[in-house]
């Protein structure tokens, strides 16, 4: 398939679950961080993941919003 500028992506994926369109993003808490790789282990629910700080920075205890694997934003303590 090839997309012109601006053309939205067919979710053509065999199970019929597109993994961009159909996540959602979940917080999360910095339980370590790796700074070679920029990643950091993050408690999601029950679950530890490792997620890319690409787009964030982070510190152990911060509250992350994840899609993906990404870090896509900091969440602030109201």
């Amino acid at each position: 398939m090839t997309l012109r500028t601006g053309e939205a992506a067919a979710c053509d994926a065999p199970d019929g679950h597109c993994h961009l369109c159909g996540d959602e993003a979940v917080p999360g808490r910095v339980l370590e961080i790796d700074a070679a790789t920029r990643t950091a282990l993050v408690a999601l629910g029950s679950q530890q993941v490792t997620v890319a700080l690409d787009l964030v920075d982070a510190r152990v205890g911060d509250e992350l919003l994840v899609h993906l694997g990404f870090a896509i934003q900091r969440l602030e303590n109201a």
